[in-house]
């Protein structure tokens, strides 16, 4: 029983951390352009070819 004094405060600390983390990226635009990365891959760089 005592460890659950420890290990709920713990589990809800955490849990706030990672929606605060999750929040942060939402707001600073980290999803807003999934396919880019995926697309870019995809382009032809003939600069780097030449060298």
């Amino acid at each position: 029983m005592s460890s659950l004094v420890f290990l709920v405060p713990l589990a809800l600390i955490l849990g706030g951390a990672a929606l605060g983390g999750f929040l942060w990226s939402l707001r600073s635009g980290q999803y807003d352009d999934l396919d880019g990365a995926a697309e870019r891959i995809l382009l032809d760089d003939d600069e780097e070819d030449e060298r």
